[in-house]
């Protein structure tokens, strides 16, 4: 009888260890799976920050250049030329846009990003030479801020 006793305790410590480390086991691959998503979400989002800043930058870069094209002494390119690059590098950086509104948690660097955006597309309107620079200025500052606050995110 103490034989079968000993035995059915074996049995059943036999059974709880091996639920237990099964349940240890589940814990650990579930917070491997949650940190491997969280590291890809994580890398995801520092490519599309990267990639929507660089698209500003170049979008940014040629509006100035239109400005100076159509204001000042033009360069050897011709104004209507550029201001199909603009647009192309304008729907590049919608994109990217679009995409960063898609993978941050944070509504605000959302809004923030489109009003850089808007703000310029709008940097070639002006009439003056000193506004441009102002606005050149701002939107550098805007693009360097809108980094900083994505940084944060990561």
């Amino acid at each position: 009888m103490e034989a079968i006793i000993a035995s059915a305790i074996a049995v059943l410590g036999t059974l709880l260890g091996s639920g237990v480390t099964l349940v240890f086991q589940q814990r650990a691959a579930e917070r491997g799976h949650e940190f491997t998503r969280e590291e890809r979400l994580r890398q995801e989002r520092l490519d599309t920050y990267t990639a929507y800043a660089g698209a500003l930058i170049n979008y940014r870069r040629c509006l100035v250049h239109l400005w100076f094209c159509t204001h000042e002494q033009p360069p050897p390119e011709d104004a209507d030329e550029v201001q199909r690059r603009a647009y192309d590098l304008r729907s590049v950086a919608q994109e990217s846009l679009f995409r960063l509104q898609m993978l941050t948690d944070d509504e605000a660097l959302g809004q923030a990003g489109e009003a850089l955006l808007d703000e310029i597309t709008d940097l070639h309107k002006t009439d003056s030479r000193v506004e441009l620079d102002e606005r050149r200025r701002r939107t550098r500052d805007g693009i360097g801020n809108l980094v900083s606050a994505a940084k944060q995110r990561l």
